[in-house]
């Protein structure tokens, strides 16, 4: 089984930051790429950031040059940086690992920017 928690949600006003952490546990040997996903009212879920084993990063649009997405493998810690946070990031973020082409999520964590 893979158990992945994510923690670090919260209440921000817009322009603040937040960190958010996931930690997996359980048979993640294989596991390539990690990555983070939200929900915001209303809407689809969403790829947010993405890291590969070797280190290579992706970020939608909407969050390049506000958030940071970095894993320690020696942890099998994901993490997220989110800076200069703003109303439309709010949502629930779920953090994802990829074993031989399979995805396993999280429960997810709040994130809730005031404006």
């Amino acid at each position: 089984q893979v158990q992945l928690v994510e923690s670090g949600g919260g209440l921000v006003q817009a322009g603040g930051s937040l960190g958010l952490s996931c930690a997996a546990s359980g048979s993640i040997f294989g596991v390539t790429v990690m990555g983070w996903y939200r929900r915001a009212p209303g809407q689809q879920r969403e790829a947010v950031a993405r890291v590969t084993t070797s280190g290579r990063t992706s970020y939608a649009d909407s969050v390049k040059g506000r958030f940071t997405v970095s894993r320690d493998n020696a942890k099998n810690t994901l993490y997220l940086q989110m800076n200069s946070l703003q109303f439309d990031d709010t949502g629930v973020y779920y953090c994802a690992i990829e074993i031989s082409g399979r995805y396993y999520w999280g429960r997810g964590t709040q994130v809730t920017v005031s404006s």
